[in-house]
């Protein structure tokens, strides 16, 4: 007859198949920027003639 095992032994359990699951895990890739820097400084200088810009990262305010 089968019998359920403790918490101990299922908490061992449960650690074995998460320690096995991330041995296991395909690397993630780097994240590549969406807009390089020469692209974003380009998109920034072309938004207006005479508007007001705010950097997303800095919040510094300026007009171009």
């Amino acid at each position: 007859m089968a019998r359920t095992p403790s918490e101990d032994e299922a908490a061992a359990i449960a650690a074995a198949i998460e320690r096995f699951r991330v041995e296991t895990a395909a690397v993630p890739e780097a994240e590549a920027d969406a807009v390089g820097p020469w692209q974003r400084a380009a998109l920034l200088e072309g938004v207006s003639a005479k508007g007001t810009v705010v950097e997303a990262e800095g919040g510094e305010r300026w007009l171009s």
